[in-house]
């Protein structure tokens, strides 16, 4: 019964932490801050197999990783140098219809991925295409020439009803 409650403790400081941090934690963690948040269980597994007899330091170590994560955070937020320093920026893979293979290569995404890309906007020729970005959160973004003629899924040239 001491295992449950631990883990029920353990299963709030958790979620209360998550919660505390926002939703763009969610949706856009940063390589650090992930890294940070695979290390809560081995921080948490001695208070839950009993090899450390209180709960005391699982708490404070989970509560100290969720602090350094919203305080990197808030100044990533507000000093814009920082932000630059531990987020990457974009970078262009694809423009004016061209792949730019240094970037690429740099970046190992490939023309595969590129292309998959387009085809969620419905476009499906590389001359189609301004700027292909990929994000500072890991995302393509695909943006297509003024004028492009895009495609919906029913009018895709590998769909049954297309053309």
């Amino acid at each position: 019964m001491e295992t449950v409650i631990r883990i029920v403790i353990i299963y709030l400081v958790i979620v209360a932490g998550l919660r505390i941090l926002g939703k763009r934690e969610f949706g856009q963690l940063s390589p650090a801050e992930l890294v940070t948040l695979l290390i809560i269980p081995e921080i948490v597994s001695p208070a839950l197999v009993r090899d450390d007899p209180s709960l005391t330091n699982a708490i404070v170590g989970t509560t100290t990783l969720f602090s350094l994560v919203f305080v990197v955070s808030l100044l990533m937020h507000h000093v814009r140098p920082l932000e630059k320093v531990v987020s990457s920026s974009p970078t262009l893979l694809a423009s004016d219809g061209r792949f730019l293979a240094e970037n690429m290569n740099k970046e190992r995404i490939s023309p595969e991925e590129i292309y998959t890309e387009m085809r969620k906007i419905g476009v499906y020729e590389l001359a189609q295409v301004r700027w292909v970005v990929l994000e500072s959160d890991g995302k393509i973004s695909v943006i297509a020439r003024p004028g492009a003629d895009r495609h919906t899924d029913d009018d895709s040239p590998n769909s049954a009803g297309g053309a």
